[in-house]
């Protein structure tokens, strides 16, 4: 176990720089007074996209049971928006799934397609994006993250040093038990992704939850933090034959 410690303890990094994860994007909106099917459609034929935002700010009911988080009594404050085409497609290009939806983004209202009144510029985090069966997309779900909201977030996972992995050049693999963790962050210390660096783990060393080193403010909405997050795993005797 003294090993596994000694490995484990020097193998992850996550990004918890506040500049990191802030955006330079910001993306343009303007007010949508209705909704509906053909509304819809029009603004996409328009290279509009329909989205919506509303507040959803969580709380963990039990302290010691940290799956137990349930959605706030705020008030809930629901905007219909329309956004551009063309900007979310460059956004998606520059900072692509899953990192879209751990990143926030000031989020600037204006009063009307062409307009230069501004009507607020708040702070927001992509929830759910949907899409066709082409991967167009077709409406985007946004909820507010002003700093001191507790948000609950996938944070994507990351591998790096698997070209310097002793455990790797041996023969082993990575074996990826996990691709995100969940967690209730406050909006102002939302990771935009968690770095695991496997360049000091061995055949058999493996990362779990509780390894990874996070903001204080950061609560992992896992009962059982033991749950490994990767191993490297020796290569199947019959693996090396078949290759």
């Amino acid at each position: 176990m003294s090993k596994w410690c000694r490995a484990a303890a020097g193998v992850l990094k996550a990004t918890a720089e506040t500049q990191s994860r802030r955006s330079y994007h910001t993306i343009q909106a303007v007010p949508r007074e209705s909704s509906g099917h053909r509304i819809s459609v029009r603004d996409r034929a328009q290279g509009r996209i329909p989205a919506v935002v509303f507040s959803q700010s969580y709380v963990q009911r039990d302290p010691n049971d940290p799956t137990s988080v349930v959605a706030s009594s705020l008030v809930s404050r629901k905007l219909l928006l329309t956004t551009e085409r063309k900007q979310i497609q460059a956004i998606l290009k520059n900072i692509q799934l899953p990192f879209f939806c751990s990143t926030t983004f000031p989020l600037q209202i204006r009063a009307g397609s062409g307009s230069s009144t501004i009507l607020e510029t708040r702070k927001v985090l992509p929830i759910k994006i949907h899409r066709d069966e082409d991967g167009k997309v077709l409406n985007l779900v946004f909820v507010w993250a002003e700093d001191g909201t507790q948000l609950k977030v996938d944070v994507p996972i990351v591998y790096k040093g698997e070209d310097v992995c002793p455990g790797i050049k041996k023969g082993g693999r990575l074996r990826q038990v996990r691709s995100s963790l969940k967690y209730l962050c406050p909006a102002e210390h939302i990771p935009a992704k968690i770095e695991v660096d496997l360049s000091n783990l061995d055949i058999e060393d493996r990362v779990s939850m509780h390894d990874v080193p996070i903001h204080p403010s950061l609560k992992l909405l896992s009962k059982n933090e033991n749950i490994p997050v990767c191993k490297i795993i020796a290569t199947d005797i019959g693996e090396i034959e078949h290759a």
